[in-house]
């Protein structure tokens, strides 16, 4: 009996993370994966600053790194068409290609600033803060712009 309850069980599992859920090799869920890795690195980066984490100098370089590495990934999982499927993409992705290209490129240029700005010796929030401020507003602009909430 308690095998035929355990069978039951795990196919109701396998039903429901079958339900609505993302491909993850598709390019949606490639480039959800990343975007998420990059919220929480963000995160934890504005949370060293906001003194919700506790700053930790070179992990917080190790976390700048991190996140311009990351900066440069997800552009290249926007197909040339618009996939079908459940997506937070405006369609405005596509129809304003050059615009979005240009707010990648400057999301990648903030994240860059904030590796050099992360080496600077002694740390210090003075110079830390604005670079993380830059990579902010970087995000919430192409955001606003491109991204149905």
């Amino acid at each position: 009996m308690t095998l035929k309850r355990l069978s039951v069980v795990l196919l109701a599992c396998l039903t429901l993370s079958a339900c609505g859920g993302v491909d993850p090799n598709s390019p949606l869920g490639q480039r959800k994966a990343i975007f998420k890795q990059m919220l929480k690195t963000g995160e934890d980066l504005g949370g060293m600053l906001r003194g919700r984490i506790p700053f930790d100098g070179p992990r917080f370089t190790e976390g700048a790194v991190k996140l311009d590495a990351l900066s440069h990934e997800p552009w290249k999982h926007f197909p040339q068409v618009r996939e079908d499927g459940k997506t937070s993409a405006k369609d405005d992705v596509w129809q304003q290609q050059a615009r979005f290209q240009d707010m990648a490129r400057t999301l990648e240029a903030a994240t860059g600033e904030l590796v050099i700005a992360s080496q600077a010796q002694p740390y210090k929030a003075s110079n830390l803060g604005p670079a993380v401020q830059k990579v902010e507003d970087a995000c919430s602009a192409c955001h606003k712009q491109f991204r149905d909430h």
